[in-house]
């Protein structure tokens, strides 16, 4: 029995020195690792060092257009720098110069016309023997090109191509909205990807799939809305579950490799904003999902957010770490939310490291709706940002700006973060829209299990609106019920916008032609997506509308016969940000805030504010923080490198104290995620530097270096 002992305390040591290291010093994932620490163990750039950071080397693309991004963190392969442009086309750049070495146009094979291919994050390497390949998505297809010559391999797919609206439905005349704008994960010979979706009820069910790396074929599929039989089907209303959308993965996955999971956080399901159509907690929408890797089934889930009317998708990849807590080591799973919250898991079991509880929230709803009594809310760790308003939190800081928020208060109720949407009154939703945390993620250093995580305190106004699409008739087309359920999210049911970010479209007549509408709503442009999916005769009675040419009964009749939809008998009136004329929030600073929360006890290290309105600041106004997208890097050298703001400052802090220690103006706002390599032993740091979120677009890449 001694000797039985021994052999097994063998084996399992032999086991645990056989567990392969994470190599954090490389870039070769989107978030630096699979784990999506977006951790580096370079320290040649530190605390006592960075402020004699200069440029190493700048690269333009030369394809910015207005409004137009780049929001994608680069992969670095040896001497090679993989990124994407404003248009999506696909670059290898020199590590050391900047250089580029080739480029790839989707476009030269997708074709033209439908010419919008979504906002890019990040690209895929795999390899195997000889065989190199980037993967990345352009439009709704999943693309594979030779790594080192930027040819597509035309032995995936169709000629180097995956179109993911395959598989989608069963009717083969459904065309949907759909782009993959985060990258997918390699395990062994299959890529696993999610996909974006409409907001509206015209989206496709957000399935996430595994495709072969090899020949494009798909290798599993998992039902994020469950059909007849699956778990979860439950949780919907039978009676329109079929022709739900959403529920999708759009912000990425996280993979232990080790134990084969895929850690999966989904998204809302459509209609975002009246659930009246989905009664339920609709499994597995605003979930943590860990799936088997290889196979696609389900080994355990959390919905952190039931029934959601408030559009909380789980926003980012989730960070793979290994805690300690009470003397035990633990294998956990951390997941930022939009409205400020982090729960952590158990990653084996998903049982939770620290308590959850259910809280009752706020009764009311709207017309037809349903509402959870309660939701999710983790004991710790501590939120990452204040999560209430009250009338003490309006914006203050000035005589004129407390007179201005004062009179654009009125009429709204606010209060409670989960306030339910409601026709009878507008109320403010924060934290909001866009958190909180956002798809630029955290960022944790395994040595000391604290996390980073950047969160803006943006409150928005929700106002819901009768839907005029609700009282036509059956198999009736008009141009503005096309126009409700397409467009209004974004531009308001009167077509006033929401400037910068949703111009107004009023007026359009003045600038453009039939011709030319046309040929923006099948191409898209800079954020605004690609309609190319709406039928012919619905695309032509939105422009109509859009120009304000009324239609004769002959053309009324010729635009009929419509596909029948599911109609909402309410909309949200635009994403509406609750500011001032001047553009500042209506709630009192920080708006914007770089924190560390220690996981192994969830207790918050510190916090700093994170960006500057300059001219507020030269009013002797304390830094009030920014709104801010993309995320943090933080190094064994002890720093945290971070951009995202629109005041277009790239900054380093201090991982201990949060102290900011070196900052500089980029060429265009940096709303992506830096990644961090080591050429030649020298370190550097490149941001994308793509602006247009209410700022300036650009076309280039930074790379930053010690002299």
């Amino acid at each position: 029995m001694k000797k039985l002992a021994l052999l097994s305390f063998a084996i399992i040591l032999l086991q645990c020195s056989s567990k392969k290291e994470t190599d954090y010093s490389k870039w070769t994932n989107y978030g630096g690792t699979k784990d999506a620490s977006r951790y580096s163990s370079l320290q040649q750039i530190t605390p006592e060092n960075v402020n004699q950071l200069q440029v190493a080397w700048e690269y333009h693309s030369g394809d910015a257009t207005e409004r137009s991004q780049i929001q994608c963190q680069p992969i670095i392969i040896d001497s090679i720098l993989y990124a994407t442009t404003p248009k999506l086309n696909l670059v290898a750049l020199h590590v050391e110069t900047g250089k580029e070495i080739w480029r790839f146009d989707p476009f030269d094979v997708l074709g033209g016309e439908n010419s919008w291919a979504g906002t890019n994050r990040g690209v895929t390497y795999f390899k195997e023997g000889d065989m190199q390949r980037i993967l990345f998505c352009a439009g709704s297809y999943l693309m594979s090109v030779d790594a080192l010559t930027g040819k597509p391999d035309l032995n995936f797919g169709d000629q180097g191509k995956v179109d993911l609206q395959v598989g989608l439905s069963e009717d083969p005349e459904d065309q949907f909205l759909v782009v993959s704008n985060t990258p997918g994960i390699i395990f062994k010979d299959k890529i696993i990807v999610g996909m974006r979706v409409s907001e509206g009820l015209d989206a496709a069910p957000g399935y996430v799939r595994a495709y072969n790396v090899k020949t494009g074929k798909e290798d599993w599929v998992f039902h994020t809305i469950p059909k007849k039989g699956e778990f979860g089907y439950e949780t919907w209303d039978e009676q329109y579950i079929e022709k739900i959308g959403g529920a999708n993965n759009w912000s990425g996955v996280s993979l232990d490799e080790e134990r084969a999971i895929v850690y999966v956080p989904t998204g809302s399901a459509t209609y975002d904003f009246w659930g009246g159509f989905r009664k339920g907690d609709n499994l597995f929408a605003n979930s943590l999902l860990a799936l088997n890797a290889d196979t696609g089934e389900r080994i355990w889930h959390y919905q952190i957010v039931h029934h959601d009317v408030w559009d909380r998708d789980i926003p980012s990849t989730p960070n793979l770490v290994t805690l300690q807590k009470n003397g035990k080591k633990i294998d956990a799973v951390a997941q930022i939310t939009k409205h400020g919250y982090v729960f952590v898991f158990d990653r084996e079991t998903g049982d939770p490291v620290f308590p959850i509880e259910e809280k009752p929230i706020p009764a009311g709803m709207m017309d037809g709706d349903f509402i959870s009594a309660t939701q999710p809310t983790p004991m710790l760790p501590v939120p990452l940002m204040r999560q209430n308003i009250t009338e003490k939190d309006l914006l203050n800081i000035t005589p004129d700006l407390e007179a201005e928020v004062k009179e654009m208060i009125k009429g709204v109720e606010y209060g409670d973060m989960w306030l339910a949407p409601s026709e009878k009154r507008p109320f403010l939703l924060f934290p909001g829209f866009d958190g909180g945390g956002e798809w630029g993620g955290a960022a944790v250093d395994p040595e000391s299990n604290i996390l980073y995580v950047n969160a803006s305190h943006m409150p928005w106004k929700i106002e819901m609106i009768e839907n005029p699409a609700a009282k036509l008739k059956k198999g009736e087309i008009s141009g503005e019920s096309i126009y409700a359920n397409n467009c209004a999210n974004c531009h308001g049911g009167d077509r006033t916008g929401n400037p910068p970010t949703f111009p107004s479209l009023l007026g359009l007549a003045e600038k453009y032609d039939s011709k030319a509408v046309h040929s923006l709503l099948k191409s898209g442009k800079g954020g605004m997506p690609s309609f190319a999916h709406l039928p012919q005769n619905e695309r032509d009675a939105l422009v109509a509308f859009l120009l304000e040419k009324p239609l004769s009964e002959g053309d009324k009749k010729e635009l009929s016969g419509g596909k029948e939809r599911l109609t909402t008998p309410y909309l949200m009136n635009g994403y509406q940000r609750f500011i001032t004329k001047d553009g500042y929030p209506g709630i009192n600073p920080p708006w914007g805030t770089l924190s560390a929360i220690n996981l192994n006890t969830g207790e918050m290290v510190w916090e700093s504010v994170l960006g500057e309105f300059p001219e507020l600041t030269a009013k002797g106004i304390p830094l009030t923080g920014r709104e801010s997208y993309g995320g943090p890097v933080v190094t064994k050298g002890g720093l945290i490198f971070i951009a995202a703001t629109e005041d277009e400052m790239f900054r380093a802090f201090d991982k201990k104290t949060g102290k900011m220690l070196w900052q500089t103006k980029l060429p265009a706002g940096g709303h992506a995620t830096p990644a961090v390599y080591e050429w030649k032993g020298k370190q550097y740091i490149v941001i994308a530097c793509g602006g247009g979120k209410g700022d300036k677009s650009g076309d280039s890449y930074v790379a930053f270096a010690l002299p």
